[in-house]
């Protein structure tokens, strides 16, 4: 989570900068921040949903938000691969409940305490079982394991290499 901290100014530098519809969408997210701008696992829940939508991938392939025990449930069959969050007040970004972790269809954490430490053991769960990422967020994957994780981060698909480049600008 480091080099997620190192490269957070930067990124919401290059989220604030980018125009259009995906924009637009960053901006909201971003307007999160405004509740609370000195929280560290709201800043961290932030940019990774910022990272995910800047990168053109759907944030609800991976991460599905509840505000109740009993929703989550239902849903988990269903799921491959993804991270719940449960919040007692969806309008209140701070009342967490639960976060944790699914895959196969099997809720495998749970208690895991933000959306940040969530992404960090299912990387390393993903890594350690040697399950593939899902297609659909190819490029999150990539930058949670080669920018922020730094394993084999010298091999980068394009979208990532400029991302990169931008960061060390």
């Amino acid at each position: 989570m480091s080099m997620l901290d190192q490269y957070t100014p930067k990124l919401l530098g290059l989220f604030q900068s980018k125009g259009g519809a995906v924009g637009e969408r960053l901006k909201a997210n971003m307007s999160i921040l405004l509740k609370d701008p000195t929280s560290i696992s709201l800043k961290r829940e932030v940019v990774i949903l910022c990272l995910m939508d800047y990168l053109g991938e759907d944030k609800m392939a991976l991460i599905k938000e509840y505000c109740s025990d009993d929703l989550v449930w239902d849903d988990i069959p269903q799921q491959v691969m993804g991270i719940y969050m449960i919040r007692k007040d969806p309008s209140n970004d701070d009342s967490l409940e639960d976060v944790g972790i699914v895959l196969e269809g099997v809720k495998v954490m749970s208690g895991l305490g933000d959306l940040a430490r969530a992404c960090s053991a299912l990387l390393g769960l993903t890594y350690s079982l040697n399950l593939s990422y899902p297609k659909e967020l190819r490029y999150t994957f990539e930058a949670f394991q080669k920018l922020f994780v730094e394993v084999e981060g010298t091999k980068l698909s394009g979208k990532l290499h400029t991302l990169r480049n931008k960061l060390l600008k």
